[in-house]
């Protein structure tokens, strides 16, 4: 629960990490049907009436939504200024004005729930707020920039997994009198799928290793480069692992077709590769 545990307060931190360590479940509610890589066009609002907020919108695409013990909730308290002026919130399973909408039907990563959310006239003592008022857009950008190292790591494992059924199964595939492994051509895909994972493993440690230092002129740059260059070698690799395999790699009796339909959304969550390429881009010329 990266929120909390980068700006709760001691309190906040005693109450809500506790449960989360013990298995209760999580979710980073962001991303609205109208606000998704324009995260500043979210719509949902909380605001103040006497010693409570009032929380009012709808979150979409949310991990764990429907069966998280905890969601943090980011929504405008002043709307007019913009980045300054959204802030974090801990909705808590349960709470009245909290409903759920449909979870939805994806391609990939069905192990997981997504969830649309409902907030109407859900009322939030001042406890739950976590930080200051305005201090919600760049908490959200500093959680991200994990979440993007997490993904590029998730995306590492996938490409790993799909190298090796890929190289089990041209071991044991027999065509033309001999193990397909034996053929240039399947050598060089394979030559070429471990390469890039190489290459975006290391990248990935290198974005761990500056959130570990804390080299704060590096971390959002590093971060977005290892899961876009990740991301990108995991659907390259896992696509080459089901041509590797032929026919059994197209079918649901392999692992490898589902580790294509996984590798795709990480190309896509914690911030489009197309937006990961703005975020290197401006790390590396300045804003």
């Amino acid at each position: 629960f990266l929120p909390v545990l980068y700006l709760g307060n001691e309190e906040q931190k005693a109450r809500l990490l506790p449960p989360l360590a013990n298995g209760s479940l999580c979710g980073f509610a962001g991303t609205e049907p109208g606000a998704g890589s324009d995260i500043l066009s979210m719509r949902t609002r909380a605001v103040k009436k006497g010693s409570k907020y009032v929380l009012n919108g709808q979150k979409c695409f949310i991990t764990n939504g429907s069966i998280a013990d905890l969601l943090s909730v980011y929504a405008y308290t002043d709307p007019e200024k913009r980045a300054k002026g959204m802030s974090l919130f801990v909705v808590e399973k349960g709470t009245p004005g909290l409903t759920y909408g449909k979870n939805e039907n994806k391609m990939g990563m069905r192990g997981s729930i997504n969830s649309e959310l409902i907030f109407e006239n859900l009322e939030l003592p001042p406890g739950n707020r976590i930080g200051e008022e305005g201090d919600g857009f760049p908490n959200m950008m500093k959680v991200l920039d994990s979440s993007r190292m997490f993904a590029a790591s998730q995306a590492v494992g996938l490409a790993q997994g799909a190298i090796d059924e890929a190289v089990s199964y041209a071991k044991q595939r027999i065509q033309f009198g001999k193990p397909i492994a034996e053929l240039q051509a399947i050598q060089f895909m394979i030559a070429d799928m471990v390469a890039a994972t190489e290459a975006a493993r290391l990248l990935t440690y290198q974005a761990a290793r500056h959130l570990d230092q804390q080299r704060k002129k590096e971390i959002s740059k590093t971060c977005a480069m290892a899961k876009l260059i990740a991301s990108d070698t995991a659907m390259r690799v896992t696509t080459d692992a089901v041509q590797v395999m032929g026919g059994y790699g197209y079918m649901k009796d392999f692992p490898v077709e589902r580790m294509m339909r996984d590798a795709k959304l990480i190309q896509i969550y914690t911030g489009t590769n197309q937006i990961m390429r703005l975020v290197a881009a401006r790390g590396i010329l300045g804003d």
